[in-house]
This record gives C-alpha cells, sequence and structure tokens, in this order.
C-alpha cells in the first residue's frame, strides 16, 4: 500500500492571524459597559479628592519679584547691631564764686537805711527781678508794711511768705523760718550788733545777690572782704 505523506498538524497553541470577521458574521460578545464611576478615594497626607490644577500664569516681569520677595521672607538679612550708649561727660562742678552770692553795699545812715533799701527794692524790680525773688530784712524796727501785716496775726504774714509771689518784709530775729530767695535786701536801721547778727543770716537766705543798705565801716567790720 502506498504511503501517504502526513498531513502537517496545526496545534492550538501555535499564534497565526486570525482573519477579521467578515460583516456577515456574528460579532463577538460585546463587553459590559462601565457604570459611573465612584470619586476618587483620598490620597493619603491630602484631604478630599485629588483635583489637579493647572498652574497659574505669571507675567514675566512679575517673576523677579517674586523671587526677591520669597527670598527675602526666607533668608532676612542680618539687622544692624544696636549702637552701643555713649556716656554723658559728668556734669562740671559747681565753682565757688557761684555758691557765694555776690554782695553790694549802698551806703547809708541808720535812719536812712531803710528809705535806701525801698530804693534798690524799686531797681531790682525794674530791671526785671520779680517781686517774689526779693526778700527784704530789717536790723532794727520792723518795715511798716510787715508791721500792718502782723496785727492780723502771724498765720496770714506767713502764708504771704509761702505763697512766694511778692516782695516779704521781715525782721531779722524771723530769719530762721523766712524761706531763700535770689535777692536779699539789708536794711541796717539797727545797732552795731543787731547788724553783725543778722548779716551772716541774711547772707545765708540770699542766692545771687545780697544788697546791705547802712553804714560802710560797720557792714565792713562784719564781713570783711565781702564788699
Amino acid at each position: 500500500m502506498p504511503l501517504i505523506p502526513e498531513e502537517p498538524q496545526i496545534h492550538e497553541s501555535a499564534q497565526g492571524p486570525r482573519a477579521v470577521p467578515a460583516s456577515g458574521r456574528t460579532a463577538q460578545t460585546p463587553r459590559p459597559v462601565p457604570g459611573p464611576r465612584p470619586a476618587a478615594s483620598p490620597r493619603p497626607g491630602r484631604p478630599g479628592p485629588f483635583r489637579p490644577t493647572a498652574p497659574a500664569q505669571r507675567a514675566p516681569h512679575d517673576a523677579p519679584a517674586a523671587v526677591a520677595s520669597t527670598a527675602g521672607a526666607v533668608k532676612p538679612g542680618p539687622s544692624a547691631a544696636p549702637a552701643a550708649p555713649v556716656p554723658s561727660a559728668p556734669p562740671a562742678p559747681a565753682s565757688k564764686a557761684s555758691a557765694t552770692p555776690q554782695v553790694q553795699l549802698i551806703p547809708a545812715s541808720a535812719e536812712g537805711a531803710l528809705d535806701a533799701a525801698e530804693e534798690a527794692v524799686d531797681l531790682l524790680l525794674e530791671s526785671g527781678r520779680a517781686p517774689g525773688e526779693v526778700l527784704v530784712v530789717t536790723t532794727g524796727d520792723p518795715h511798716p508794711w510787715a508791721a500792718h501785716e502782723l496785727s492780723f496775726g502771724e498765720a496770714p504774714y506767713w502764708a504771704q511768705h509761702d505763697a512766694g509771689d511778692d516782695v516779704f518784709y521781715a525782721d531779722a530775729a524771723a530769719l530762721s523760718r523766712a524761706a531763700s530767695r535770689p535777692v536779699v535786701v539789708v536794711a541796717a536801721n539797727g545797732g552795731a550788733d543787731a547788724t553783725a547778727a543778722a548779716l551772716p543770716l541774711a547772707l545765708g537766705r540770699a542766692g545771687a545777690l545780697m544788697i546791705v543798705c547802712g553804714d560802710p565801716q560797720q557792714i565792713n567790720s562784719v564781713l570783711g572782704t565781702r564788699v
């Protein structure tokens, strides 16, 4: 019997070109159409669904300004160190001349010392001195104004002294109670002993100037080279 050559066997595992089904043939089973998808689950580290957004466009001229502002916010420049305080020079000590009041002498007799003191007060006020800066001291009889005010009592008399808004007249015996004033005018209308006792006290109440109206020899014997 003649041998028939074996037909080549086609294994199913072999892949070959598949014929495209004709329009008349039955199409393959269609795949199911997917329905609406649920919202995407949030990604770790982000709240809510992830929604990519388009980056904002910047004008070319804004870019350098934005970089400069960002650099200034992230890396601030070093602040200037505060300047060290400059020590002030200590005040110069007061000289002895400024601490010691100036003394002026107006020659007058004991009887005319009070009138000379009144004229000195008028000149002081005309030169610009305030009335409250002047204290008048008598070494003998009190000034008529002081005698009149003391007739109403010492309380209203010293109240005018404390007010300090007018010329005040006081007896040498009351100088311990009187306050200092820039100018003290002394009317040496008393005896030698009363004047000698009153001048040092009056000098202690004078802030800048003491004017003494009286006998020059008597005054120089008390104040020495001050006049």
